[in-house]
């Protein structure tokens, strides 16, 4: 399931893994408005290679299913935040071909091991020529 398939506030949970800009320890008014509209689960991890690719990171797919990416994990109260979301990671129906991010459903992990089904915006450009934050962790220390 892709991008605009999120349903409504009606249907199950919905969760978001995030990595980056929109993290709980960010003072970006997206993390802010995200943090409004969602309850933060605490810490999460995901399948795949961070990147960074300006002053903000970008998760792709890879090659060893072991290597992580460490965020945070939110549950909506109300799926109509993923339109916002969607236009702040460059992904929106507007937005040119290809998008910078896609958003998609995969798995999320808890510390705990749970795994939970969560969107999660995928890096949707080359990564060729970027440094690659072998850590996992944004901001890269």
């Amino acid at each position: 399931m892709t991008q605009g398939e999120a349903g409504d506030a009606s249907g199950p949970p919905q969760y978001l893994f995030v990595y980056g800009t929109l993290m709980s320890a960010s003072d970006h008014p997206m993390a802010r408005m995200l943090a409004a509209a969602a309850d933060r689960l605490g810490e999460a991890s995901c399948a795949g290679w961070l990147y960074l690719v300006e002053d903000y990171p970008g998760l792709v797919d890879a090659e060893d299913s072991h290597e992580v990416v460490f965020g945070e994990l939110f549950r909506l109260r109300d799926a109509s935040v993923l339109a916002e979301l969607d236009a702040y990671e460059g992904c929106g129906p507007g937005d040119p071909q290809p998008t910078l991010y896609v958003r998609e459903l995969r798995h999320a992990r808890l510390p705990d091991g749970t795994p939970v089904e969560a969107w999660v915006y995928r890096y949707n450009r080359p990564v060729s020529g970027l440094r690659r934050i072998v850590s996992g962790r944004f901001p890269a220390s």
